[in-house]
């Protein structure tokens, strides 16, 4: 049977574009709704995505709350990379997430943080010691992620009614819109104290880290979900399968997470 002769000037331009390294025609991009928290993995994720699939993932940062309110509001996002569970399971039950698409994709972990190495020696700290630090006079400013939008922040609220002190540190605490914010204001000085994700600060030069015990707070697993906005593209298909690989494992785990709760 002969072929159009289109086919054969397809094949070479095809041949060209993959050896210059050019995504094929095919290629589509998908819009990632992402926690603050994971936005250097994902960054990575996303490269490596694009390198393996020719697929391009545009990402998108914010609280997971707030991220959550806008989907609601219509926002053009095929898939949701929550910091927790319950989001993505309200979207399925909502009539918003793609049924059976949601699953658990990483656990994370909170730190203490601070820009002074001399504020806590984190090879002898304890939580006792954690206590009278965050209750003492050398924290005029504590930094907390904002429990009701991030759930970085209600771990770290969780983390500080277990030590029997949330109530004597209201008057010092300065709430971050998300965990990014909340690092920065550590970072800047605006608080000598932050209580992060672990992945902002692992390998990082800067400062010291004390990573919180987590039995003292709920497991952080953080769910993604497919968006009913999404169920028809193949490159937010491929991403939600991608996640599931094990060249993604390798980059959630690079950068503090886990696979399984602690």
């Amino acid at each position: 049977m002969k072929k159009h002769l289109a086919y054969y000037l397809s094949v070479p331009v095809l041949i060209w574009g993959m050896i210059l390294g050019i995504s094929p025609v095919w290629a589509e991009r998908v819009n990632v709704a992402v926690a603050a928290n994971f936005t250097a993995a994902a960054k990575e994720l996303a490269q490596d995505f694009r390198e393996s699939t020719g697929h391009e993932a545009v990402l998108s940062f914010g609280s997971t709350g707030k991220l959550y309110a806008q989907i609601l509001h219509g926002a053009p996002f095929e898939i949701f990379l929550a910091a927790d569970r319950a989001r993505p399971r309200k979207l399925e039950d909502e009539g918003h997430g793609v049924l059976s698409s949601r699953f658990t994709y990483a656990y994370g972990q909170i730190a203490l943080w601070s820009r002074h190495n001399e504020l806590f020696n984190s090879r002898k700290l304890s939580n006792e010691d954690v206590a009278k630090l965050v209750t003492g006079d050398k924290i005029t400013r504590l930094a907390v992620a904002n429990p009701k939008t991030a759930p970085y922040g209600l771990a770290a609220e969780q983390y500080l009614k277990k030590l029997g002190v949330y109530d004597q540190v209201q008057g010092k605490t300065v709430y971050g819109e998300n965990i990014a914010q909340t690092y920065q204001f550590a970072y800047t000085g605006n608080a000598e104290l932050a209580v992060v994700a672990y992945a902002q600060v692992l390998g990082s030069a800067s400062g010291q880290h004390w990573l919180v015990p987590p039995e003292d707070y709920e497991p952080l697993g953080q769910d993604a979900v497919l968006l009913k906005r999404g169920q028809l593209n193949e490159a937010a298909l491929a991403f939600m399968d991608y996640l599931k690989s094990r060249d993604a494992a390798v980059i959630i785990t690079k950068f503090g997470y886990t696979l399984e709760p602690k």
